[in-house]
Protein backbone atom coordinates (compact mmCIF):
# COMPACT_ATOMS: atom_id res chain seq x y z
CA UNK A 1 0.00 0.00 0.00
CA UNK A 2 1.75 3.76 -1.13
CA UNK A 3 1.44 6.09 1.36
CA UNK A 4 0.59 9.42 0.19
CA UNK A 5 2.35 12.68 2.20
CA UNK A 6 2.21 16.54 1.79
CA UNK A 7 4.76 18.92 1.42
CA UNK A 8 2.85 22.43 1.50
CA UNK A 9 3.42 25.74 3.36
CA UNK A 10 1.76 28.62 3.94
CA UNK A 11 2.74 31.96 5.24
CA UNK A 12 1.63 35.21 5.92
CA UNK A 13 3.92 37.71 6.57
CA UNK A 14 5.87 41.17 5.58
CA UNK A 15 8.74 41.53 3.10
CA UNK A 16 12.29 42.35 4.51
CA UNK A 17 13.51 43.84 1.34
CA UNK A 18 12.33 44.89 -2.44
CA UNK A 19 11.80 41.31 -4.60
CA UNK A 20 15.89 40.39 -5.67
CA UNK A 21 15.18 39.00 -9.50
CA UNK A 22 17.04 37.49 -11.58
CA UNK A 23 17.02 35.08 -15.11
CA UNK A 24 18.43 31.70 -15.15
CA UNK A 25 21.07 31.28 -18.69
CA UNK A 26 18.00 29.92 -20.65
CA UNK A 27 15.82 33.11 -19.87
CA UNK A 28 13.32 32.18 -16.94
CA UNK A 29 12.62 34.68 -14.55
CA UNK A 30 13.33 34.09 -10.75
CA UNK A 31 12.60 35.77 -7.75
CA UNK A 32 13.84 35.80 -4.13
CA UNK A 33 11.83 36.97 -1.32
CA UNK A 34 12.45 37.44 2.25
CA UNK A 35 9.43 36.91 4.50
CA UNK A 36 9.22 37.65 8.30
CA UNK A 37 6.41 36.28 10.15
CA UNK A 38 6.26 37.55 13.61
CA UNK A 39 4.89 35.50 16.99
CA UNK A 40 3.99 37.44 20.22
CA UNK A 41 3.28 35.80 23.81
CA UNK A 42 3.40 36.56 27.54
CA UNK A 43 6.10 34.63 29.29
CA UNK A 44 5.97 33.26 32.61
CA UNK A 45 6.64 36.49 34.47
CA UNK A 46 4.35 38.42 32.47
CA UNK A 47 6.31 40.06 29.88
CA UNK A 48 6.18 40.07 26.19
CA UNK A 49 8.07 38.46 24.24
CA UNK A 50 8.27 38.76 20.58
CA UNK A 51 10.14 36.15 18.06
CA UNK A 52 11.01 36.90 14.05
CA UNK A 53 11.40 34.29 11.93
CA UNK A 54 12.62 34.98 8.44
CA UNK A 55 11.65 32.44 5.32
CA UNK A 56 13.70 32.17 1.93
CA UNK A 57 11.08 32.31 -0.91
CA UNK A 58 11.67 31.77 -4.59
CA UNK A 59 9.28 32.10 -7.39
CA UNK A 60 9.98 31.49 -11.21
CA UNK A 61 8.79 32.55 -14.45
CA UNK A 62 5.51 34.46 -14.86
CA UNK A 63 4.38 34.69 -11.14
CA UNK A 64 8.39 35.61 -10.69
CA UNK A 65 8.02 38.86 -12.68
CA UNK A 66 5.08 39.43 -11.56
CA UNK A 67 6.24 39.65 -7.67
CA UNK A 68 9.35 41.70 -8.67
CA UNK A 69 6.91 44.30 -10.42
CA UNK A 70 4.57 44.96 -7.71
CA UNK A 71 5.90 43.95 -4.73
CA UNK A 72 7.86 46.26 -2.45
CA UNK A 73 9.75 46.19 1.21
CA UNK A 74 7.39 45.57 3.83
CA UNK A 75 4.39 44.97 2.32
CA UNK A 76 2.06 41.94 3.71
CA UNK A 77 1.87 38.50 1.22
CA UNK A 78 0.55 35.90 1.15
CA UNK A 79 2.24 32.96 0.06
CA UNK A 80 1.76 28.66 -0.29
CA UNK A 81 4.57 26.35 -1.48
CA UNK A 82 6.64 23.65 -0.52
CA UNK A 83 9.76 22.96 1.05
CA UNK A 84 12.69 22.42 -0.81
CA UNK A 85 16.34 21.80 -0.06
CA UNK A 86 19.19 22.21 -2.49
CA UNK A 87 23.00 22.03 -2.19
CA UNK A 88 25.66 23.82 -3.87
CA UNK A 89 29.65 24.67 -3.74
CA UNK A 90 30.62 28.13 -2.69
CA UNK A 91 34.04 29.62 -4.67
CA UNK A 92 36.16 27.32 -1.72
CA UNK A 93 35.04 24.37 -2.93
CA UNK A 94 33.02 24.27 0.49
CA UNK A 95 29.41 22.23 -0.08
CA UNK A 96 26.65 24.27 1.13
CA UNK A 97 22.99 23.47 1.98
CA UNK A 98 19.77 25.56 2.15
CA UNK A 99 16.06 25.17 2.96
CA UNK A 100 13.82 27.37 0.81
CA UNK A 101 10.07 27.67 0.07
CA UNK A 102 9.23 26.93 -3.38
CA UNK A 103 6.22 29.47 -4.39
CA UNK A 104 3.07 27.68 -6.04
CA UNK A 105 0.75 30.56 -5.30
CA UNK A 106 0.90 34.08 -4.05
CA UNK A 107 -1.30 36.92 -2.96
CA UNK A 108 -0.66 40.52 -1.62
CA UNK A 109 -2.26 41.48 0.95
CA UNK A 110 -3.31 45.00 2.47
CA UNK A 111 -5.72 47.46 1.88
CA UNK A 112 -5.30 49.32 -1.73
CA UNK A 113 -3.80 52.63 0.28
CA UNK A 114 -1.09 49.89 1.60
CA UNK A 115 0.09 49.75 -2.10
CA UNK A 116 2.92 51.27 -3.95
CA UNK A 117 2.03 54.24 -5.77
CA UNK A 118 3.20 53.98 -9.61
CA UNK A 119 5.26 57.84 -9.56
CA UNK A 120 5.29 58.48 -12.97
CA UNK A 121 1.05 57.98 -13.05
CA UNK A 122 0.18 58.88 -9.23
CA UNK A 123 -2.11 55.93 -9.20
CA UNK A 124 -2.12 53.00 -7.44
CA UNK A 125 -0.88 49.59 -8.51
CA UNK A 126 -3.34 46.77 -8.66
CA UNK A 127 -2.26 43.85 -6.14
CA UNK A 128 -2.29 40.86 -8.25
CA UNK A 129 -2.10 36.92 -7.11
CA UNK A 130 -0.09 34.45 -9.44
CA UNK A 131 0.50 30.66 -9.54
CA UNK A 132 2.18 28.04 -10.32
CA UNK A 133 0.17 27.57 -13.17
CA UNK A 134 1.99 30.53 -15.19
CA UNK A 135 5.27 29.14 -14.26
CA UNK A 136 7.40 27.54 -17.63
CA UNK A 137 7.51 23.92 -17.09
CA UNK A 138 11.12 23.60 -18.72
CA UNK A 139 12.34 24.48 -15.54
CA UNK A 140 15.84 22.43 -15.10
CA UNK A 141 14.83 21.74 -11.57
Amino acid sequence: MQKNSLNKVILIGNLGQDPEARFTPQGTAVTNLSIATNESWKDQSGEMQDRTEWHRVVMYGRMAETATEYMKKGQMVYVEGRLHTREWEDQNQIKRKTTEIRCDNFTMLGRRSDAPTDQSQGTMSPSPSASASEVDDDLPF
